[in-house]
Formats: C-alpha cells, sequence, structure tokens
C-alpha cells in the first residue's frame, strides 16, 4: 500500500486537510498516512519551520499533502521564539519555499478552471448590456525554484557583491548610493529550470488538447531572464507545431485575464510572475477557496492549496473554511500517482455540489467571515466535504 506524508501546519491546514483525507477515503484511495511537523509552531518551540524528521519522511516517501502554513516577518518571528532560542541568530524562512529547494519540485502547475454554478465564477457585459459567464479553464505553470524567490538577496551587500555588480553600466544610476542604504535581490533563471517547466507546459497542452501555451513574462524589459524564457519557449513549440506559442507581457496579461479569459489555455511563467498570474485566474473561479496546487519534482512532489493559514478562522469552534482547494490538491495527488479515475469522480462530485447550489461556505454566499455565518446558512467545513461524499 503506498504511503503519503501529511503536514497539516498550522491554521486552517489542521482542518482542511483531514477533511481531504475522508474524502480520499470514501473515494476508494487506498493509502497509508504518516503526519509530519512542519510551519509556525515548529519555529517558534524548535527554531526550525522545517525539522529535519520532516524532510528524512519525504525521502523516504517522495509524496507530501501539504495544509498551510503561517510566515511573518523576520523581525516578528524571532519575538515569537521561545526564550531559550532568543539571541541565537536563529533566521526564519519559509518552509514550502524550502521544501521546494531542497527537493528541487520545480514545476507548480496550478489549475484554475470553472465550476458551472459557482456563484463566485467570473462575469461580464455583453455589447447589448446583459451579463454572459465565460468559461475559464487555464493552467499556469510556475518556475517554482528560481527567479526573485530564489533568496540570493542582500541589505548592505559585501564590497564583493557591490564591486561585481558595478562591472555593469547600470549601476551606475547607484553609485552615490552607500551600501547600507541598498536591498539588492537578483532574478535569477538558468536554461535547465526553464527548459524543463517549459517542456512541461507543452506536454500538458498537447495531453489535454489546449490550443495554445502563453509565455507569460516581461521581455521587452527583464530582456535577460525574461528573454531566456521567450527564447526557450520558441524552441519547444517547434516540437508541438499544433500548439500555437503567445508571448504576453505580465502587467497586460493582467488586464487581458479579465476581459477574454477563455482565450487561455495552458501559461508559464518565472517563479514570481507565476504566483502573480495564477492568483488572478484562481479570483476568476471563485478565489483562494478553489485554487489547488503540485509542486512537483523529479522523484519528489507535494501538493497543497494556495491559501493562507488564516489563523483566525482555525480558532473558531466550528470551522467555516471551504475546503474544496485541499480536495482538488489532493486530486493533483492522485493524478500524480496514476489514479486518475478515483481524482475525476471526486472532481466530478465537487462539479455536483457546486452546481446544485445546496451546500455552499461562506465564501460561495459572498458572507464576511465569522461564526455568525453558520446561522446564516453557510455550510460548515465539515458539511461540505460531508457533501463532497454523499455525492461521491
Amino acid at each position: 500500500m503506498r504511503t503519503i506524508v501529511t503536514m497539516p501546519g498550522d491554521g486552517i491546514g489542521k482542518v482542511v486537510l483531514p477533511e481531504a483525507l475522508r474524502v480520499l477515503d470514501a473515494a476508494g484511495f487506498e493509502v497509508q498516512t504518516v503526519e509530519a511537523e512542519i510551519g509556525w509552531e515548529c519555529w517558534c518551540t524548535q527554531g526550525n519551520p522545517l525539522p529535519q524528521r520532516t524532510l528524512d519522511l519525504l525521502e523516504e516517501h517522495r509524496i507530501g499533502l501539504f495544509g498551510a502554513i503561517t510566515s511573518k516577518p523576520q523581525a516578528e518571528a524571532k519575538q515569537e521564539l521561545a526564550p531559550g532560542l532568543q539571541d541565537k541568530g536563529l533566521v526564519y524562512y519559509s518552509p514550502i519555499v524550502g521544501l521546494r529547494q531542497h527537493f528541487n519540485l520545480d514545476i507548480s502547475v496550478r489549475p484554475c478552471r470553472s465550476f458551472p454554478g459557482n456563484p463566485l465564477n467570473f462575469v461580464r457585459r455583453t455589447a447589448e448590456g446583459g451579463v454572459e459567464e465565460p468559461p475559464v479553464d487555464a493552467v499556469i505553470f510556475r518556475q517554482n525554484t528560481e527567479g526573485l524567490y530564489s533568496g540570493v538577496e542582500w541589505t548592505n551587500p559585501p564590497s564583493a557583491v557591490r564591486s561585481a555588480l558595478e562591472t555593469h553600466p547600470k549601476m551606475a544610476h547607484f553609485a552615490d548610493v552607500p551600501s547600507a542604504d541598498l536591498a539588492i535581490s537578483a532574478r535569477i533563471f538558468s536554461r535547465g529550470a526553464c527548459l524543463r517547466i517549459v517542456k512541461a507546459a507543452f506536454a500538458q497542452a498537447a495531453e489535454y488538447g489546449y490550443r495554445s501555451v502563453t509565455v507569460c513574462e516581461k521581455p521587452n524589459v527583464i530582456r535577460e531572464t525574461s528573454g531566456m524564457m521567450l527564447a526557450i519557449g520558441k524552441e519547444v513549440q517547434r516540437e508541438y507545431p499544433e500548439i500555437a506559442l503567445w508571448n504576453t507581457n505580465i502587467d497586460a496579461q493582467m488586464m487581458w485575464l479579465t476581459k477574454s479569459p477563455e482565450d487561455y489555455g495552458v501559461l508559464v511563467s518565472g517563479n514570481m510572475f507565476g504566483d502573480i498570474v495564477s492568483d488572478g485566474f484562481a479570483g476568476l473561479v471563485g478565489g483562494l477557496g478553489f485554487a489547488a496546487s503540485a509542486n512537483i519534482g523529479a522523484d519528489c512532489a507535494i501538493f497543497e492549496p494556495t491559501h493562507g493559514s488564516a489563523p483566525k478562522y482555525a480558532e473558531y469552534e466550528e470551522s467555516i473554511v471551504n475546503p474544496i482547494a485541499m480536495v482538488l490538491s489532493a486530486c493533483l495527488m492522485l493524478d500524480h500517482l496514476g489514479e486518475r479515475i478515483i481524482s475525476r469522480r471526486i472532481q466530478y462530485a465537487v462539479s455536483q455540489v457546486i452546481a446544485t447550489g445546496e451546500v455552499r461556505t461562506y465564501d460561495m454566499m459572498r458572507l464576511k467571515g465569522s461564526p455568525g455565518v453558520l446561522t446564516q446558512g453557510a455550510a460548515s467545513t465539515r458539511q461540505m466535504a460531508d457533501a463532497i461524499i454523499a455525492a461521491l
């Protein structure tokens, strides 16, 4: 029997992940689970948000299902360390970023598909004054380990770093700025990583019948890094003559996705732009309650909803948060494991619950999150999972 590592993490991660496991069990997915620690409590009590024993479990089993984490600015993070860990030089870092880099989970896949009947779906006015709801079916491939999230940055850069940067003529603009007043983040792309994710994007388009792959970057301004991604897109497209290669700038893409989102199929971007455009498309299909993601490497994969830990909601006596993003992330895991029949069953059950409209969480009812939403007809987290299980 297959074993997966479950990492509930912080806040609502501890609520939605168990509900997703109930759905998996009801759908007939036979699996053993082993729970691993990760997140804010580990940081506060151990000084490490990603313990070595968690890495060891993932090294052994290579598949993880992840809930959510809490992250705070560095100064605040240090203040919340246990007294015995204060002033030890400990530095907080995002454990999910740490997982991506440790296991080289360089391909992030974020599908954004609208479910008919979802009251949160994007709508627009027609030229005749009516309203229409275009279907959205986009899959964003986000390079997950490089770019501005690679962590190569300095405040008050060392003299060797500054000297190296000053070999570039554009640094003349900062010649009179003291190093103590400089903060520098490096945007680093490698050809190998770009090639892997662009090939994965075209393979997705070919397998599922998408007619285009869009490189969403900014090569007219960020010429070297964005330019590399676009150049590799052109190379790979030659292997897929039936699939069009489109090139959009990230700023223009954010405008176009709210004008004609149905035009786009597979998109591929670097780390930050992929983060931005995937959240933009997620907003068109219901928001973070419906946004699932996969982090895939050569021999390890971790699946997670893109929402945060929402600690305020985690304190409610009865949870009100929408578990669908977590359930859909579990479906991505099933697809990765070759369990596509079970995955499709679960997705169909989710679509039926949404279409009937009889069970809706507070976000689907456009209510402000509070314990009182349950008295206004909103479903709890468990009630939504129960409805999906019943639909199965």
